[in-house]
């Protein structure tokens, strides 16, 4: 007999977002990747701890690592508890893979993780990104286009 079929919810969870890689780089190409877990990082980040403020990820011997992200030990885990900001693998296809390395190795492009969040179906994904670098000058620019936005729509609807 056919196993039933997971019940599945309407809309994804964030669990952690890198809100400062947008201002931070120029967003090229975004990949949904896997990522291994143990059982007690899975509930830790399910209880909605975790942090990916300063992590990066790195291509090594055909192979993309999360460096750096930070998910707190479980409360209730025992002595097979996790060490918070161990290296974790991203699950990609080899194509991707090859991919990421040729525009990290030839373009000095970056690969930033932008958010960690579980599917409709209970998987924890990263959605990862291709990102090029901005420097100052752009950093402005880009916070004088929010702030000019902001106006923008504050103009209309006092107009209305």
């Amino acid at each position: 007999m056919a196993r039933p079929t997971p019940v599945e919810f309407d809309k994804f969870k964030t669990v952690a977002e890198n809100r400062r890689a947008r201002y931070e780089y120029f967003i090229d190409v975004v990949y949904e990747a896997g990522i291994c877990l143990t059982g007690t990082e899975v509930k830790s980040l399910r209880s909605g701890q975790g942090s990916i403020a300063e992590s990066y990820a790195e291509v090594k011997d055909g192979e993309v690592w999360l460096v750096n992200a930070n998910v707190p030990e479980f409360s209730h885990g025992n002595r097979y508890n996790h060490e918070p900001k161990r290296p974790r693998k991203l699950l990609l296809h080899e194509r991707e893979i090859a991919k990421l390395t040729g525009a990290v190795e030839r373009k000095g492009m970056t690969l930033v993780p932008l958010s960690i969040f579980f599917t409709p179906r209970g998987r924890a994904k990263v959605e990862l990104a291709l990102a090029k670098g901005k420097n100052n000058a752009d950093k402005r620019a880009t916070t004088k286009d929010r702030e000019w936005k902001r106006d923008q729509a504050r103009i209309m609807r006092d107009y209305k």
